[in-house]
């Protein structure tokens, strides 16, 4: 009896001891992968799971001598604060409005770029096209601003003093509420849409030839060796980088706006990130800055959920 009591735990116990015999031998042969993963892991820990129970801050009345620990707790006042404020409504839409136009005006033209550099033959021209295009994207933002400000600054720049000499009237882009909008758009989409267009060569790269090869067989041209195949071939990666946008909707760029902003365009470039910068940082009120930063990231969070069902249901493919 008691041996055969034995033999049936020896037979339960062989399966799950085998199993975890593969598991460590899988992970021994991937050791080295694992040894390169922990540095990604170390930083994302670090700096991004680490930092989120910052998040407390946005239910309390904090205070920096008292801490974390020490702040009253107060509960959802803070946001119902961020919401009842009179900027509110006014810094929401200018946000939505930015980031609307980044997706839709600034996407296209990277897509576009990158279609046109895939057609190129001559390998020299193709470089020197890539080079001119991929560099303003290592340009920091004030240097942008610069070289914006220098042709377009109000009675001294150089295209605003030819404008004026000409007899054509003064021209304030910089301080005018109906350009500022269209000079965030142009001047984003000149620094990065050569970085646009390399993600999208990277997925042509791994269209298979031979499709092109079969559909010159079967006597199909440029335009429709294009829109039967290489637009479906970068179908996906157009998606993804849909749904990530789609995630940072509430992100319309802080950098470039806080840099360009100026008291005149206030009601057209006043964006939650620079509204929760004099919040924050200028009148040091942390709790309704970080009040605000978890909406942020709650809208964001519902966002990518949508977007990614909905590109499921229309192209058949998402993130997951």
């Amino acid at each position: 009896m008691n041996r055969n009591i034995t033999a049936t735990k020896q037979s339960i116990a062989t399966p799950q001891s085998t199993g975890l015999r593969k598991s460590l031998r899988r992970i021994y042969r991937s050791k080295w992968m694992i040894i390169m993963m922990i540095p990604g892991l170390l930083y994302y820990l670090l700096f991004h799971y680490v930092p989120m129970a910052g998040i407390l801050i946005a239910f309390q009345d904090y205070n920096l001598l008292k801490g974390v620990w020490g702040s009253p707790w107060v509960g959802l006042d803070n946001f119902v604060t961020v919401f009842k404020s009179p900027d509110f409504p006014l810094i929401m839409k200018n946000t939505l409005l930015i980031s609307f136009y980044r997706i839709a005006f600034n996407m296209l033209p990277d897509m576009l770029l990158a279609l046109m550099l895939n057609e190129i033959r001559s390998p020299w021209f193709k470089r020197v096209v890539q080079t001119i295009t991929y560099g303003p994207h290592f340009l920091s933002w004030i240097i942008v601003y610069g070289i914006v400000f220098s042709f377009f600054a109000p009675g001294a720049g150089l295209i605003s003093t030819f404008v004026r000499d000409m007899g054509w009237g003064e021209l304030n882009l910089l301080t005018d509420e109906d350009y500022f909008r269209p000079l965030l758009i142009v001047s984003d989409l000149w620094k990065n849409v050569g970085f646009g267009a390399i993600i999208y060569l990277a997925a042509l790269a791994t269209i298979n030839q031979e499709l092109y090869e079969a559909a010159v067989v079967d006597g199909a041209g440029r335009w429709r060796k294009m829109w039967h195949i290489t637009l479906p071939g970068i179908r996906s990666v157009f998606i993804l980088l849909l749904i990530l946008r789609m995630g940072n909707i509430l992100d319309a760029g802080f950098d470039q706006v806080y840099i360009f902003l100026n008291a005149r365009v206030y009601d057209v470039g006043d964006i939650i990130d620079t509204w929760v910068f004099r919040q924050g940082l200028e009148q040091l009120d942390f709790s309704l800055a970080a009040a605000t930063g978890v909406f942020k990231s709650v809208i964001g969070l519902v966002f990518i959920l949508g977007a990614n069902k909905i590109a499921k249901k229309v192209g058949g493919s998402g993130i997951w």
